[in-house]
């Protein structure tokens, strides 16, 4: 039984449906975004990586539902709605565009003059207007908490740009208060995830040594120490990482319970409305894990997503995606036919639906369409998609 707290699917959806004799509201949710056509794109846009070469790095899908997971197993042992938290988790980043946070940095300098580009709204625009697999509506019509932990799950959004904006005119979803703690959870363990899973995918790559993070990065080696005198005579890399992962992963989750079920007992809130009012996240990392884990992102912003073989796709990357919006937006009649019935005659709407198209593209379609609108891709000639 959830707790009293939990959110409750109390809103209903945008389009009125009947009830399912099988599937709770928000398991539907889950499962309508798990079979709709943006999550099975996620399986071919960038993480860290642009086209790994291996098989064993994460691409944005893998991350998700390493997300969903752990998000999934904090909100049971909080008493939490699982299948709202899972639907987030799985959701929340639907909205990111080819070659992950550079190519979302050339889509906002590219439409710029037309209102920006940001990958959260980008995420509720999918669930809400993008995905046609219903006949009596557009978007995937999800319960308003749904939608209200999507757009709020890094908290209030005080200057909502006009992807946001519309989905709020559309059904306002109280941008200025928190979401509920399913929301936050889901936030939360997205940074669990990314962080550790970095680290591996890190090593894995050969951009850093274990033994480098252990010396920059006090809480990994505090963690190091307790795996290694567990398992004393572990020394290889396939084993004694990963187990270093989930030693990692197991002490954040544990504080952010310790942490949550203080702050939840402090508030007392008796219901999600009183979650939402409460002014601040509940669900948190205490100050000292809070401060750990700070210092392995600064880690990893210096030595992986800064490292010369990263930061070499960057440029290129941003200049595939920039250009595949402007040769479109100059040349319309080279989308789709479906995109094409459907693009406005006035600006800004014909920008942001060109903008959706660019958005929705994996890595391998921008740079088929860069080679047939614009030419030759400007990465590198070793990078295969």
């Amino acid at each position: 039984m959830p707790a009293p707290y939990a959110t409750r699917p109390e809103r209903g959806r945008r389009h009125a449906e009947p009830a399912s004799a099988t599937r709770a509201p928000f398991q539907r949710d889950r499962d309508r975004i798990i079979h709709s056509t943006a999550f099975r794109r996620l399986r071919y846009k960038t993480q860290v990586f642009v086209a790994p070469d291996g098989d064993h790095f994460r691409v944005r899908l893998t991350h998700s539902l390493e997300v969903a997971q752990i998000a999934r197993t904090l909100a049971r042992a909080l008493g939490l709605d699982e299948d709202l938290t899972e639907a987030l988790a799985l959701a929340h980043d639907l909205g990111h565009p080819p070659f992950g946070h550079s190519g979302e940095d050339a889509l906002q300098e590219a439409m710029a003059p037309y209102g920006g580009f940001d990958h959260n709204a980008q995420t509720l625009r999918i669930v809400t207007r993008l995905e046609c697999r219903y006949p009596g509506w557009d978007g995937l019509n999800l319960c308003w908490e749904t939608l209200e932990g999507l757009a709020k799950h890094n908290g209030p959004i005080a200057a909502p740009g006009w992807a946001m904006t519309e989905a709020d005119a559309d059904w306002p979803l109280d941008l200025q208060t928190h979401a509920g703690l399913e929301a936050q959870v889901a936030a939360l363990a997205d940074d669990i995830a990314y962080d550790n899973h970095d680290l591996d995918d890190g090593i894995r790559a050969g951009l850093f040594a274990l033994e480098d993070v252990a010396a920059a990065v006090p809480f990994v080696a505090d963690t190091l120490g307790e795996v290694k005198a567990r398992w004393p005579g572990v020394s290889a890399r396939r084993r004694l990482v990963p187990e270093l992962v989930r030693a990692q992963i197991g002490r954040m989750t544990d504080d952010l319970l310790e942490t949550s079920r203080a702050n939840i007992a402090a508030a007392a809130p008796a219901s999600a409305a009183e979650v939402r009012a409460a002014g601040r996240p509940l669900i948190a990392l205490s100050p000292a894990m809070a401060s750990e884990t700070a210092a392995l992102k600064q880690f990893l912003r210096s030595r992986m997503y800064r490292h010369p073989r990263v930061s070499a796709l960057r440029d290129p990357s941003q200049q595939v995606v920039a250009a595949v919006f402007h040769a479109l937006h100059g040349q319309p009649d080279a989308l789709p036919p479906d995109w094409l019935e459907t693009l406005p005659a006035e600006e800004p709407a014909r920008a942001r639906h060109i903008g959706d198209f660019v958005a929705g593209m994996t890595d391998r379609y921008a740079l088929h369409i860069h080679e047939r609108l614009v030419g030759p891709s400007p990465l590198p000639a070793d990078v295969a998609l």
